[in-house]
């Protein structure tokens, strides 16, 4: 509770000592109590963790599948396609892009737009410097590619202005660039910054809706 009032006194000046902040060892700390209400009668609500029927079995017949590392994307994928002699901040808008151009593109289309990109110049400064027709070229056939185009120029106009050159260094900050989604975003928080921030998402429009409602929150705490 809070201490009583003290009754009313004439005010005086204080005085140079008064205002001087007291030391360590002359301070006095008031022990307060506290004390906690009991909920009587109240039965604790069991809360069910809800976890993906066999993941654990499922989890092994992926790695099983994918120890040999041969899918296309092992080779083409954003891991793939930037300049690894480039700096830093071009190497991180290089994947970036690479994940922009990928989406309903096949790994192989988006590996040789890319090639076709680094051999022009893959900046923010060198895109805000290409016409679209330009672009458009370079990046044709990957799906989608006029609106891409639009795309990235907007995303690259918005990360010389607001980031220096360099992308955005969390998921929320990459959502906001205009063409990035949940899934591209944590693939870049993996690929061009090195943290784990999620899962990237790809479900359709026609699947259960109770299991993107399950995939959203469940953690499994599995290692690896």
């Amino acid at each position: 509770g809070c201490p009583e009032l003290l009754p009313h006194s004439t005010a005086h000046p204080k005085s140079e000592t008064d205002t001087l902040p007291l030391s360590s060892h002359s301070r006095r700390r008031r022990q307060l109590k506290v004390e906690y209400d009991r909920d009587e009668g109240v039965t604790p609500v069991k809360t069910e963790h809800w976890e993906p029927p066999d993941w654990k079995k499922q989890l092994g017949y992926i790695r099983e599948m994918r120890s040999g590392r041969d899918a296309p994307v092992d080779n083409m994928g954003a891991e793939k396609c930037y300049d690894t002699e480039a700096p830093a901040h071009v190497r991180r808008f290089q994947v970036l892009v690479s994940l922009m151009l990928s989406s309903q593109t096949k790994d192989q289309v988006t590996a040789a737009a890319m090639q076709k990109l680094r051999a022009h110049g893959c900046t923010v400064e060198n895109i805000l410097a290409t016409d679209d027709e330009t672009l458009g070229n370079l990046i044709y056939p990957v799906g989608f590619w006029r609106n891409k185009v639009k795309y990235v120029k907007l995303t690259s106009a918005m990360l010389q202005k607001e980031f220096g050159g360099d992308i955005p260094d969390s998921v929320e900050g990459l959502v906001r660039l205009p063409g990035v989604g949940p899934k591209m975003a944590h693939l870049a928080m993996d690929i061009a910054w090195d943290q784990v921030s999620g899962i990237g998402w790809a479900g359709s429009r026609n699947q259960p809706r109770t299991r993107r409602k399950h995939a959203r929150p469940w953690r499994s705490g599995y290692p690896g």
